[in-house]
């Protein structure tokens, strides 16, 4: 009985979705560029913010679309963005785009 138990633990704590971002099982707290912009203009003059939360992992608000965030900067021409992670065992996640641009 131990061993199924260690194999259904290894099994849960080794497993998951592959994914072209980092992420942790306990905490994940990255800092990720968008594939937008070709990354040779980078002079801004205005940065706008979005965020979203979950919540247990069931529940979800927020609008942290390019969007919200560059109308947030009153930015009319997008130059660059950015998203941070931070998601604490799926108990509390905060979900933040960043807009650069003028």
């Amino acid at each position: 009985m131990k061993k199924l138990a260690a194999l259904g633990l290894a099994v849960l704590f080794l497993s998951g979705c592959a994914t072209i971002y980092p992420i942790g099982q306990l905490y994940t707290g990255v800092k990720l560029p968008s594939m937008m912009g070709d990354g040779k203009d980078l002079k801004y003059s205005k940065v706008g913010v979005a965020e979203c939360t979950s919540i247990l992992a069931l529940v979800a608000t927020g609008d942290a679309s390019i969007e919200a965030a560059a109308k947030n900067g009153n930015i009319k021409e997008i130059k660059y963005v950015d998203w941070h992670v931070e998601n604490i065992l799926g108990v509390y996640g905060k979900y933040t785009t960043t807009v650069y641009g003028d």
